[in-house]
């Protein structure tokens, strides 16, 4: 489980900037001493694991960076296991064996890049506790293997785009929906990361009830719907948050938005728990699809 002392020490590097202007040079200050703390305690978590080594991406001055700042609080009543991967942080639980929700900073760099997706296959995930989900529990059972963090973000390391494809990072998925409105969305935030620079994202499944259909030997839950929140600091901050049913549609993608608040509590997860509380409520309180080109 992820050390919450990465949480406390950001939130406390972060602080002092409610007491000042919400400007691009007060925020990477702040920011940048998250970013080396975040650094360090993966460091030493990981004890020198480099297929976990927090993945530090190279900024230009005027944008603001920080790795750590999409990962969500610790869940205080529902199974997790969270695991630092080359492009993303998951929170498995293992009830479910689906994510409980996948985290990712993604910038315009790793859009580039030779890594292609048919050099990996969907494989199980050694480091969590069995039984769990396996490619045979996905046969005839209806639901595609629906990736969280996506292949398209991860073309710029090949150890990104093999770790895109455990089954940690996968959910039962309506064929339609991972073939299209989900699709768009992804496209459609390769499409700011392109043009902000970077954002920060948080997706996951959604279970309105306790007990849930299952699919394989396995019995991997079949969500009922599926949240995406996204961050972009640049040049200021500012949030948005989707909610999809796990079911057939076609819809533009404004008709999925919401607030990030009314995310957190359809989900019960603290979103964006690093920035400074300010800003935090301001920029979840909002869903402005106009600020997003929706």
């Amino acid at each position: 489980m992820m050390n919450k002392k990465i949480f406390n020490v950001l939130a406390a590097a972060l602080l002092c900037l409610s007491m000042c202007a919400c400007d691009a040079k007060s925020l990477k200050a702040g920011l940048a001493e998250g970013r080396k703390i975040y650094e360090s305690e993966i460091a030493k978590k990981d004890n020198g694991n480099s297929s976990n080594e927090a993945t530090v991406n190279k900024q230009t001055s005027s944008k603001v960076s920080i790795e750590g700042l999409e990962v969500p609080a610790s869940l205080k009543k529902t199974p997790e296991i969270v695991l630092k991967r080359t492009g993303y942080t998951v929170s498995y639980n293992s009830d479910r064996r689906v994510p409980n929700w996948v985290a990712w900073h993604l910038t315009e760099a790793h859009l580039t890049g030779n890594t292609k997706r048919a050099e990996s296959k969907f494989h199980e995930d050694l480091d969590v506790p069995e039984p769990r989900a396996v490619d045979f529990d996905y046969v005839r059972s209806g639901y595609d293997r629906g990736h969280m963090c996506p292949a398209g973000d991860n073309k710029w390391s090949s150890a990104a785009m093999d770790d895109s494809f455990l089954f940690t990072n996968v959910c039962p998925q309506a064929p339609s929906l991972n073939r299209g409105d989900w699709n768009e969305m992804e496209q459609a935030c390769r499409k700011w990361a392109k043009q902000y620079g970077d954002i920060y994202i948080v997706c996951g499944p959604i279970f309105y009830k306790k007990s849930s259909k299952t699919i394989g030997k396995n019995k991997v839950a079949v969500p009922d719907a599926f949240f995406k929140v996204v961050l972009c600091m640049n040049p200021s901050p500012k949030a948005i948050g989707f909610i999809y049913k796990n079911a057939d549609g076609n819809r533009p993608k404004g008709d999925y938005a919401n607030s990030v608040d009314e995310v957190e509590r359809i989900t019960g997860i603290d979103f964006f728990p690093s920035l400074p509380d300010d800003i935090e409520k301001k920029v979840e309180a909002k869903c402005d699809v106009s600020e997003w080109n929706l």
